[in-house]
């Protein structure tokens, strides 16, 4: 299952942002950013499915929550940023 990963620029604003895609009737979970693509450390990003990631930006970018970085989780185990 190919997954984006919205990272966050904290654990509050993930928490945010998740709270908010979920009362939008899109599936959205925390997690911390794995570490191939963790560049400072622990962080965390809020892991939706491929087909809520435009939906879901709209709604962020709407409320000033959008995300720092985006990455597709490709089936193979490999992240690739995606341009925001």
């Amino acid at each position: 299952m190919v997954y984006y990963l919205m990272i966050c620029r904290s654990l509050t604003y993930a928490q945010r942002s998740a709270a908010l895609l979920e009362r939008a009737g899109l599936s959205a979970y925390v997690q911390r950013i794995p570490k191939p693509i963790a560049r400072e450390g622990c962080g965390y990003a809020v892991r939706v499915p491929e087909r809520h990631l435009t939906q879901g930006l709209i709604l962020l970018r709407r409320e000033g929550l959008s995300p720092r970085q985006i990455y597709i989780a490709r089936q193979d185990g490999n992240y690739e940023e995606v341009a925001l």
